[in-house]
C-alpha cells in the first residue's frame, strides 16, 4: 500500500512537469512566431518595445530567448547533462563572440527575461564584471552553485 502510493505521488509529479514543459513548449512556439513576424519587418516590433526597429534587435531578443527557454528546459530536467553542456557552450560563444552580450546590457535592466535566467547570466563569466544578487546566504549560496556548474562545464 505505502509503495502503490509512493508511486503513484511520483507519477502525479511527473505529470505535472510534463504538463509545465507542454505549457512553456506552446508559449515558446507562440514567442517563435511573433519573431518571425518582427524579422520579416522590424518596424511591427514598437508595439512591445518602442527602441529603433531593426533586424538585429529582433534576433537579438529571439536568440536570448532561445537561451532563456534551454535553461527553463534545463531547470525541468528535459535537458540531460550532455545536452545542456551543447547548449552552454552555445549560449557562451554567443556571448563571447557576437554581440548579443551588448544587447543584454542594454535588454536586462527591463527585466524581459525570467528571474532565474538573468541571474544565471548575470552570475556566470559572460559578462567581465558579474552583477551580484542580494548579499545573504540563500543567494550567495545559489550563486556558488551556479558558478561550480558553469566551471564544470
Amino acid at each position: 500500500m505505502i509503495l502503490t502510493l509512493y508511486f503513484s505521488k511520483r507519477q502525479i509529479q511527473s505529470l505535472s512537469i510534463d504538463q509545465q514543459t507542454r505549457v512553456l513548449n506552446d508559449l515558446d512556439e507562440k514567442f517563435h512566431k511573433m519573431a518571425e513576424l518582427i524579422m520579416e519587418g522590424p518596424s511591427i516590433g514598437k508595439v512591445i518595445d518602442n527602441q529603433v526597429p531593426s533586424r538585429e534587435l529582433a534576433l537579438s531578443f529571439y536568440i536570448l530567448w532561445i537561451c532563456s527557454h534551454a535553461h527553463a528546459m534545463r531547470q525541468r530536467k528535459v535537458l540531460d547533462d550532455n545536452e545542456w553542456a551543447g547548449w552552454l557552450q552555445w549560449m557562451r560563444n554567443c556571448f563571447r563572440k557576437g554581440t548579443i552580450k551588448e544587447r543584454w546590457k542594454r535588454v536586462e535592466q527591463d527585466r524581459w527575461f525570467n528571474p532565474a535566467f538573468q541571474d544565471f547570466v548575470n552570475i556566470n563569466s559572460w559578462r567581465k564584471s558579474p552583477k551580484l544578487i542580494k548579499n545573504n546566504d540563500y543567494n550567495n549560496k545559489f550563486r556558488l552553485a551556479l558558478k561550480d556548474m558553469w566551471l564544470s562545464y
